[in-house]
């Protein structure tokens, strides 16, 4: 392959005549590909449908023998806790259960700072002149939007390869009280693919806070969404927390959405005991109970973890060819080309690609312009401003096989042509 920024500008200008008979080629096969959200493929909805079978006019007991049909049981069944504790690494103590969504529960648990303070300081956040949050960026464009909903300022922290800047982010904390929060996506990050490391957990458990209220956002999304059997390995952040005397400082959160059904799923929030304490007074005027039945089902289908990982080896047979076309379309269009680099992840749900600095929105655009829709250039940082205007975000999960062949040759062509004609324009 050659490097695009050397070559001679009569080659460029060839190249730029072959790319765009290949675009056009593609433009004119109306596509409609959607590859904006990293939503599970419908075979991998299919690997859960004997969620329907669970539970029947027999089988509607917990094993305490709490009726599901019935009112109660605001924070989970002890058979669904001991699932999610067994997931993130805590004791079902530290669980809470909640609905399909653990977004539901992170928006919750902002809300409750804002109107109630949290645990170690009974100032509720709105009552402050300022709040802020850290966000490692690239990362989840929904964490972004809650912080917008409720007016809580964002500050861009760059994400290096195991994770956060945990320099910038120590400086940051130790600093300035009104920063209050920092969203986190520790394993297979959204999108870069990233885990993060040992030390990197340990720093943030034992970092100095100016705030005492600070609080660790821990969005352990795909736990346990491994592409091959090479897996990362991610340290538990409320052990070592509790080790470094700041036993309050995370909220973990997960969810059965990719395990299952993303609109009929599990959520579930691990933290310390005081703060589960808080939580539960809070639910007992926020609910009178959440949706056992589903709970049950999800029980009797998952069973346990080694289940589980079996489960999960059946997602991984359907999403790791998936994983292996986009990568192997981007080595061999754009491999030494020296226009863009890209992650290749071990789990999760994304490729996190990088072009050339400026020309991440026109990419995007090109390729919706030919049918292919991809996540909105800007998306993975605060606000929807990428200040390098270079990051995408590739969600391989949801076309099938053969449509996402084409999505991916097509991007690639895409990036090429954006390339080329900003280095003629240079």
């Amino acid at each position: 392959m050659k490097d695009l920024t050397i070559v001679s500008m009569d080659e460029l200008k060839e190249m730029k005549e072959k790319l765009q008979e290949r675009y056009d080629s593609f433009k004119s096969q109306n596509m409609k590909l959607d590859m904006s959200r990293g939503k599970p493929g419908a075979d991998q909805l299919d690997l859960s449908m004997g969620l329907f079978e669970c539970v029947d006019d027999k089988k509607f007991r917990a094993s305490d023998g709490t009726d599901c049909r019935n009112y109660g049981g605001l924070d989970g069944l002890p058979e669904m806790k001991k699932i999610f504790a067994d997931i993130l690494e805590i004791t079902p103590a530290e669980v809470i259960i909640g609905g399909n969504a653990s977004l539901n529960l992170m928006f919750d648990m902002v809300s409750q700072a804002m109107t109630h303070g949290v645990v170690g300081s009974e100032i509720p956040w709105s009552k402050l002149p300022i709040v802020k949050f850290l966000c490692p960026s690239p990362g989840y464009d929904r964490h972004f939007a809650v912080c917008e909903y409720f007016n809580i300022e964002m500050i861009v922290v760059p994400m290096k390869n195991d994770g956060p800047d945990m320099d910038l982010v120590e400086k940051l904390v130790a600093e300035d009280e009104h920063i209050k929060g920092i969203w986190c996506v520790p394993k297979y990050s959204n999108p870069d693919g990233i885990t993060y490391s040992n030390d990197v957990v340990k720093r943030f458990a034992n970092m100095k806070t100016k705030s005492k209220d600070f609080r660790i956002f821990w969005d352990n999304a795909y736990a346990i969404h491994h592409l091959y059997e090479q897996q990362d390995k991610l340290m538990n952040i409320l052990q070592a927390c509790k080790e470094a005397g700041n036993p309050d400082r995370v909220f973990m959160f997960t969810s059965t959405s990719k395990i299952t059904f993303p609109g009929a799923g599990i959520s579930a929030i691990g933290a310390s005991e005081n703060n589960i304490a808080q939580i539960k007074k809070r639910l007992t005027i926020q609910t009178i109970g959440p949706d056992k039945l589903n709970q049950l089902r999800h029980v009797i289908f998952l069973k346990d973890m080694d289940n589980i990982k079996l489960h999960m080896k059946k997602h991984a047979k359907i999403l790791g060819p998936k994983f292996d076309v986009v990568l192997k379309y981007l080595e061999k269009e754009l491999g030494g080309k020296k226009i863009a680099n890209w992650n290749k992840p071990l789990g999760g749900y994304f490729v996190s690609l990088n072009v050339l600095k400026g020309c991440a929105k026109k990419v995007v655009a090109k390729a919706n312009e030919a049918g292919v829709k991809l996540t909105s250039a800007g998306a993975t940082f605060p606000y929807g401003k990428d200040p390098d205007d270079s990051n995408i975000r590739i969600a391989p999960s949801y076309p099938p096989l053969s449509e996402l062949e084409k999505a991916i040759e097509l991007l690639c062509i895409c990036i090429q042509l954006v390339s080329i004609e900003k280095i003629l324009e240079e």
